[in-house]
């Protein structure tokens, strides 16, 4: 008689029918089940026994949980291989280029990134200076990116400026002096993202920018009344490369997650799972070679399934192929702390971390995204064309809005181009008589110059965000439209 064999995940299940191929037998080679599954890379998977299958699916779903926690640790990796440490300033002294291989970042934006640690030094003070001759557009997370306030003029301080205290888990908050604006963290580590909003994209403005970033202060509680000096990092220089590693990499920098931080109360429904693939808290994470080979396909599947949800997001405008990756039910979670009933999308969460960093307290509030994956005709944006959108007038922003190019297997910048992007701010960017602003896209710049272009690599495919800062009524009410963009060659 046949065995049945039944699997309970219906994450899984979802998988096996995303993949472009699964085999299953019913065979028995030692204790369980053989099955050949296709992964993501074209190679034969075969689990040789249920221990393996086990292995496999747990691998699939742990990569899917810990991909903004991933996300932050290679960040944070970056930093410290530039002798950066914690509670400490990474920024970028000017407008970034390629060498900075975070996942989707703006170009067009003076960006400085705290990285504070309280598990030794206990609450640490993030100083925003009040909105004049710059302004802040950011937010402060924990170590899972999770926001707990926004920032300058959209977050708490309403532009006015503050000291905000980044304080651990089961800290005594009586013991906080009056003035500071309490960020609970539930992880010890976390960051902040500040972006320096540019009045302009003249070299005055960028070195105003640039100035306002430095007043901001980083410093333990502790030594508040000792006039301590902030450490500010330079990155400008150096290739700062936290591209998501889809092998065996990813649950490397996973353990460091499990070993580092306590458990979340929300999450020790992994910690049975995460054991099974060799990841325990206190213990080495030393899995054999055959173990390693099957986590190295579980994560490639893993990237499979998300990308295949990327993909079919619903369209932001009708009749277009803009899209806002985070669902309503994550913007929900975030701004509750994920302390929605019933909910926990780890799948929407997941997708957002495999594209992007940082999330905002208040999506949609102080800026707003959408993404173009495809072409108006709906096929694949193809680094060897070329293309042109069509920005109608009255873009519905209070600052600026732009349109960025990555490289669309890392969400990152294409290396080695001579820009990343166009933007509403951009020195002699061509507006057409009626306000319009047509844009171009391609490997090689079109007969009307490069003030409108944005080079692609002709090797590779990419795709498109386009940033609102500032967002008014007329975006959301859609009585202002954004086209997709049309290949012209």
């Amino acid at each position: 008689m046949k065995k049945l064999i039944f699997y309970f995940s219906p994450l899984i299940l979802t998988i096996g029918m995303l993949l472009p191929a699964c085999k299953q037998s019913n065979q028995q080679s030692g204790s369980g089940p053989s099955n050949n599954v296709i992964d993501s890379s074209g190679t034969a998977f075969k689990p040789a026994n249920i221990k393996e299958q086990i292995i496999y699916q747990r691998g699939i779903e742990a990569a899917i949980w810990g991909m903004p926690a991933v996300n932050y640790q290679l960040m944070y990796d970056a930093l410290a291989k530039i002798n950066g440490d914690y509670n400490q300033v990474v920024i970028w002294p000017k407008l970034l280029d390629w060498k900075n291989q975070t996942l989707t970042p703006n170009p067009d934006v003076i960006y400085l990134m705290p990285f504070f640690n309280t598990e030794k030094v206990g609450p640490v003070v993030l100083e925003i200076p009040p909105a004049g001759d710059g302004v802040f557009n950011g937010s402060v997370m924990t170590y899972w990116q999770n926001a707990i306030e926004d920032v300058g003029p959209g977050g708490v301080d309403k532009g006015k400026g503050g000291k905000y205290l980044f304080v651990p888990p089961g800290y005594d908050k009586s013991k906080i002096p009056a003035g500071y604006i309490i960020l609970q963290s539930d992880t010890y580590r976390g960051y902040a993202l500040l972006r320096s909003v540019l009045k302009s994209g003249s070299a005055a403005d960028v070195a105003t920018a640039v100035n306002y970033s430095k007043r901001i202060k980083v410093y333990p509680l502790s030594e508040a009344s000792k006039n301590p000096t902030t450490v500010f990092v330079d990155a400008s220089n150096a290739v700062y490369d936290s591209t998501i590693p889809y092998d065996f990499n990813f649950y490397q920098s996973l353990d460091k997650i499990v070993q580092l931080e306590p458990w979340l109360e929300r999450d020790k429904a992994m910690i049975d799972p995460l054991k099974s693939i060799g990841i325990e808290r206190g213990k080495p994470f030393e899995p054999d070679a055959r173990t390693k080979e099957i986590l190295t396909a579980a994560v490639k599947d893993a990237r499979t399934w998300l990308i295949g949800n990327y993909e079919a997001t619903k369209p932001f405008f009708q009749n277009t192929h803009w899209f806002f990756p985070a669902t309503l039910e994550y913007g929900a979670n975030v701004k509750a702390g994920y302390g929605v009933p019933d909910s926990y999308p780890t799948d929407n969460r997941g997708v957002c971390y495999m594209i992007a960093f940082f999330s905002a307290k208040h999506i949609g509030e102080s800026q707003y995204y959408l993404m173009q994956i495809v072409d108006k005709d709906g096929n694949t944006l193809d680094g060897s064309a070329s293309y042109k959108v069509h920005v109608p007038a009255d873009v519905p922003v209070k600052q600026y809005w732009s349109m960025t190019v990555y490289n669309r297997e890392t969400h990152t910048f294409i290396r080695n181009v001579k820009w990343s992007a166009r933007s509403s701010q951009t020195p002699g960017l061509k507006t057409n008589s009626d306000g319009t602003v047509d844009l171009y896209f391609g490997p090689t710049a079109p007969s009307e110059g490069e003030s409108n272009w944005v080079p692609t690599d002709p090797k590779g495919k990419f795709e498109i965000l386009a940033r609102f800062y500032g967002p008014t009524p007329d975006l959301y009410n859609q009585s202002w439209k954004l086209n997709d963009l049309e290949k012209v060659k």
